[in-house]
């Protein structure tokens, strides 16, 4: 993106930064649930989004335990703390990814059967959700924005001039962070659905 023409006046510089910000979190939150949907080969990354109550806490199993990938259809799970299997367990059978997972005692293995044309589907409807909320989020970082700037427009600390260009950066802004993620989006589909 261009220079900023926010970051030149002092009283939109912290504006202009919260709000690229709060946008490059919600683009990095959309990233790293991409990377927890599957596509048909096993990674740890798909147990990201798989939470256990450990002592009252949603921990995710990743710090819970050492994840591993042996085979392109399997994930292997060895847990720090061997009472925490059955807790596990229970996590991924009732994690939507449709896991089974199998313990021997210290060790949680989890096939990854191979997807459905109906699974695939399914997979690409949630991607979809959490494209339309992450945009959301986006444009609720915008609307903030916009409101802040309005304020000081009203209250003079910034020129109509100023408000009119901080509003078209801001949207410029919203768009392009926008079409990152629908790209990211359509990268992964395009990934799920490859057989």
């Amino acid at each position: 993106m261009a220079v900023s023409a926010m970051a030149g006046i002092p009283a939109l510089k912290d504006l202009s930064a919260d709000v690229k910000r709060r946008m490059d979190q919600a683009v990095t939150g959309f990233q790293s649930n991409l990377a927890s949907v599957r596509t048909g080969r096993a990674s740890a990354h798909m147990l990201e989004q798989v939470k256990i109550d450990y002592y009252g806490t949603p921990t995710p199993v990743s710090q819970m335990a050492q994840i591993s990938t042996p085979e392109a259809q399997l994930i292997l799970i060895q847990p720090w703390d061997p009472s925490v299997i059955k807790e596990i367990e229970k996590a991924l059978q009732t994690s939507d990814f449709g896991f089974n997972p199998q313990s021997d005692g210290k060790l949680i293995r989890v096939p990854i059967p191979p997807m459905t044309e109906e699974r695939r589907r399914d997979v690409v409807k949630h991607l979809n959700k959490v494209l339309e909320e992450q945009r959301t989020a986006v444009r609720n970082v915008r609307r903030d924005g916009n409101d802040t700037l309005k304020k000081l427009a009203k209250d003079k600390k910034i020129s109509e001039d100023e408000e009119k260009r901080a509003l078209e950066e801001i949207q410029k802004l919203t768009d392009e962070e926008i079409q990152r993620m629908e790209e990211m989006a359509r990268r992964k589909e395009a990934e799920v659905m490859q057989v």
